[in-house]
Protein backbone atom coordinates (compact mmCIF):
# COMPACT_ATOMS: atom_id res chain seq x y z
CA UNK A 1 0.00 0.00 0.00
CA UNK A 2 1.22 3.25 -1.01
CA UNK A 3 0.66 5.05 2.67
CA UNK A 4 3.23 2.74 4.38
CA UNK A 5 5.92 3.45 1.78
CA UNK A 6 8.62 6.18 2.11
CA UNK A 7 8.82 9.54 0.35
CA UNK A 8 10.76 10.32 -2.64
CA UNK A 9 11.40 14.01 -2.90
CA UNK A 10 13.03 15.27 -6.21
CA UNK A 11 14.93 18.66 -6.70
CA UNK A 12 16.12 19.73 -10.02
CA UNK A 13 20.49 20.30 -10.29
CA UNK A 14 22.28 21.50 -13.24
CA UNK A 15 25.55 19.97 -11.71
CA UNK A 16 25.73 17.00 -9.68
CA UNK A 17 29.07 17.18 -8.80
CA UNK A 18 28.41 20.54 -7.11
CA UNK A 19 25.04 19.36 -5.62
CA UNK A 20 26.79 16.24 -3.97
CA UNK A 21 29.49 18.34 -2.53
CA UNK A 22 26.45 20.77 -0.97
CA UNK A 23 24.34 18.35 0.23
CA UNK A 24 27.34 15.78 1.73
CA UNK A 25 29.55 17.87 2.95
CA UNK A 26 27.32 21.06 4.07
CA UNK A 27 24.15 19.82 4.72
CA UNK A 28 25.98 16.38 6.05
CA UNK A 29 23.21 14.32 4.37
CA UNK A 30 23.93 10.54 3.56
CA UNK A 31 24.75 9.48 -0.06
CA UNK A 32 22.38 7.01 -0.79
CA UNK A 33 23.49 6.60 -4.67
CA UNK A 34 24.57 8.22 -7.51
CA UNK A 35 24.54 7.74 -11.33
CA UNK A 36 25.06 10.07 -14.08
CA UNK A 37 21.00 10.96 -13.99
CA UNK A 38 20.82 11.40 -10.18
CA UNK A 39 22.05 11.79 -6.66
CA UNK A 40 20.16 9.62 -3.86
CA UNK A 41 20.40 10.56 -0.05
CA UNK A 42 18.63 9.05 3.13
CA UNK A 43 17.26 11.94 4.55
CA UNK A 44 15.40 10.37 8.11
CA UNK A 45 12.91 8.07 6.28
CA UNK A 46 12.87 9.34 3.19
CA UNK A 47 14.89 9.76 0.20
CA UNK A 48 15.91 12.93 -1.34
CA UNK A 49 16.49 12.77 -5.65
CA UNK A 50 18.63 15.53 -7.04
CA UNK A 51 18.26 14.86 -10.69
CA UNK A 52 19.93 16.08 -13.67
CA UNK A 53 18.47 18.99 -15.64
CA UNK A 54 19.49 21.10 -18.39
CA UNK A 55 17.90 24.96 -18.34
CA UNK A 56 16.84 24.89 -14.80
CA UNK A 57 14.57 27.58 -13.90
CA UNK A 58 14.05 27.59 -10.02
CA UNK A 59 11.07 28.96 -8.62
CA UNK A 60 10.75 31.60 -5.91
CA UNK A 61 8.76 29.48 -3.03
CA UNK A 62 9.95 26.62 -0.87
CA UNK A 63 10.32 23.45 -3.03
CA UNK A 64 12.09 21.49 0.45
CA UNK A 65 12.43 21.79 3.91
CA UNK A 66 13.23 20.04 7.13
CA UNK A 67 11.17 20.10 10.70
CA UNK A 68 13.99 20.49 12.84
CA UNK A 69 14.11 20.85 16.63
CA UNK A 70 16.48 24.36 17.38
CA UNK A 71 16.29 25.85 13.84
CA UNK A 72 18.99 28.76 15.61
CA UNK A 73 21.61 25.88 15.91
CA UNK A 74 20.94 24.61 12.34
CA UNK A 75 20.91 28.62 11.38
CA UNK A 76 24.74 28.88 12.93
CA UNK A 77 25.97 25.81 11.51
CA UNK A 78 24.54 26.44 8.20
CA UNK A 79 26.38 29.82 8.23
CA UNK A 80 28.98 28.58 9.44
CA UNK A 81 29.08 26.15 6.18
CA UNK A 82 28.69 29.57 4.15
CA UNK A 83 25.26 29.30 3.75
CA UNK A 84 23.44 32.77 3.59
CA UNK A 85 19.83 33.16 5.18
CA UNK A 86 17.33 34.55 2.99
CA UNK A 87 15.34 37.61 3.73
CA UNK A 88 11.83 38.33 2.42
CA UNK A 89 10.19 41.41 1.63
CA UNK A 90 7.06 41.67 3.85
CA UNK A 91 7.86 39.29 6.20
CA UNK A 92 9.09 40.06 9.66
CA UNK A 93 12.18 38.23 10.40
CA UNK A 94 14.76 38.51 13.02
CA UNK A 95 18.67 38.84 12.89
CA UNK A 96 18.78 35.48 12.35
CA UNK A 97 16.86 35.21 9.09
CA UNK A 98 13.72 33.33 10.78
CA UNK A 99 10.05 34.16 10.80
CA UNK A 100 7.76 33.24 13.63
CA UNK A 101 4.35 32.85 12.48
CA UNK A 102 1.13 33.56 14.54
CA UNK A 103 1.07 30.58 16.48
CA UNK A 104 4.66 30.57 17.14
CA UNK A 105 5.95 28.39 14.73
CA UNK A 106 9.80 29.42 13.16
CA UNK A 107 10.38 29.14 9.73
CA UNK A 108 13.51 30.12 7.86
CA UNK A 109 15.27 30.16 4.44
CA UNK A 110 17.94 29.34 1.78
CA UNK A 111 19.19 28.49 -1.33
CA UNK A 112 20.97 25.42 -2.48
CA UNK A 113 23.66 25.54 -5.16
CA UNK A 114 21.10 25.53 -7.95
CA UNK A 115 18.84 28.09 -6.12
CA UNK A 116 16.26 26.34 -5.48
CA UNK A 117 14.46 27.34 -2.30
CA UNK A 118 15.33 25.32 0.90
CA UNK A 119 13.74 25.84 4.22
CA UNK A 120 14.30 24.90 8.00
CA UNK A 121 10.82 25.00 10.33
CA UNK A 122 10.67 24.36 14.13
CA UNK A 123 7.01 23.48 15.24
CA UNK A 124 6.06 24.83 18.81
CA UNK A 125 5.35 22.14 21.13
CA UNK A 126 1.27 20.87 20.45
Amino acid sequence: MIQASHPVAFLPSEDLDRSERFFRETLEIPLASRSPYALAFQVEGALLRVTKVEGLRPQPFTVFGWQVLDIRSEIERLRDGGIVMLRYEGLVQDDAGIWTTDNGDMVAWFHDPDSNVLSLTQLVAA
